[in-house]
């Protein structure tokens, strides 16, 4: 299977994607190499492609995107002893300095030595071989496949949003947007026992995705509209929501979660837009509306291994694309565009896979 480069996809500026040849890594103390397998394409690695930048984060340098990603344990570095060759795995791309309070406190999302991978300078894992803090890599039962194991890093990112929510059994929750993150946020939230959950969404062949996976109630979204009219709408049908999920980062979605929230409930913002922002503060206030951010996740990966390999949550219908890693541009455009009605593309490493 071992093969004699390590071809790798490599964003050298914006639109300037494009394979090279790179060096094969060595796992160094407390690391693993991996031959990577399978690699979602998340909307940030289209982001950097497009814009160049995320926020702070700004690419300065070529940088290997991709961290979504599972393979098979191909080199095992010294103090590596849970993990050997041939073992399967999921990758949890971030990993802190363990040393900081954020670390020392199970915060290690908050990290300010964060390496995560695919964020500048950081390379990412789209690539034959890959080396990884073998503590952040999880292996993989035998019929969890390569591609569930590389949608363990958005379903952590629900785990996350779902823990900081507060959803249990009962809940009435709102998800504003069904790309990926809001669908794998709609299946997390209905395995934490919520009994009703709508979902908003501009358009309609996601929202029917969601009907597939669970949702209780789908909301295709006129952005004429004004939003405490759409929150009025959803209200008419779910209730008022214990929990709101915001996923899409468009300002007017932010409203109309803030008002489709009851009073006393959260809302948790997991959409990244503009930088700054306004809304209907007041409202909040005066309903004592928890409004919670996150980053990423923090010790998620096991729960979302969990609920996958318990058969809780499903993923596969997620995947609507393959690609081979020798057709990586193609597969950016598709995930860019949405062409055939991508939600998640899939790039597979391994150069003996076949579409």
């Amino acid at each position: 299977m071992a093969t004699k480069g390590n071809l790798s996809a490599v964003l050298r500026k914006v639109d300037d994607l494009s394979l090279e040849e790179r060096p094969i890594p060595q796992p160094g103390q407390g690391e693993v190499q991996i031959q990577m397998q399978a690699v979602g394409i998340c909307g940030s690695d289209v982001h950097y492609w497009k814009k160049g930048r995320i926020g702070d984060f700004i690419l300065m340098a070529p940088m290997v995107l991709g961290h979504e990603s599972s393979g098979v344990v191909s080199a095992v570095g010294d103090g590596v002893t849970h993990l050997k060759v041939g073992d399967r795995v999921a990758i949890e791309p971030g990993a802190g300095c363990r040393q900081c309070s954020f670390c020392k406190e199970g915060r290690y999302n908050l990290c300010p030595d964060m390496k995560f991978a695919a964020t500048p300078p950081i390379d990412g894992s789209l690539c034959r071989y890959y080396c990884h803090a073998a503590d952040f890599c999880f292996k993989l039962p035998d019929h969890v496949s390569f591609e569930e194991g590389a949608l363990l890093e958005p379903l952590s990112v629900a785990v996350h949003a779902c823990r900081r929510a507060g959803i249990s059994i009962g809940s009435n929750v709102l998800v504003c947007g069904a790309g990926p993150i809001g669908l794998v946020n709609l299946v997390t939230a209905k395995a934490c026992g919520a009994s009703k959950v709508a979902i908003t969404d501009i358009d309609e062949g996601r929202l029917n995705k969601a009907k597939e996976l669970g949702a209780d109630y789908i909301f295709k979204i006129d952005p004429t509209k004004d939003s405490r009219d759409i929150a009025k709408e959803i209200e008419n049908s779910l209730g008022a929501a214990d929990q709101t999920i915001e996923c899409t980062g468009a300002e007017s979605s932010f409203h109309t979660a803030i008002y489709a929230t009851k009073s006393g409930g959260t809302l948790v913002v997991v959409g990244m837009g503009k930088p700054v922002v306004q809304f209907p503060i007041v409202d909040a206030l005066v309903r004592e509306v928890d409004i919670r951010g996150i980053f990423r996740y923090t010790n998620c990966y096991p729960a979302a291994l969990a609920l996958v390999a318990s058969g809780k949550v499903d993923v596969k219908p997620l995947i609507t694309h393959h690609f081979k890693l020798e057709q990586s541009l193609d597969a950016f455009e598709t995930s860019r565009t949405g062409a055939g009605g991508a939600i998640k593309v899939m790039i597979h490493c391994n150069e003996e896979y076949q579409n």
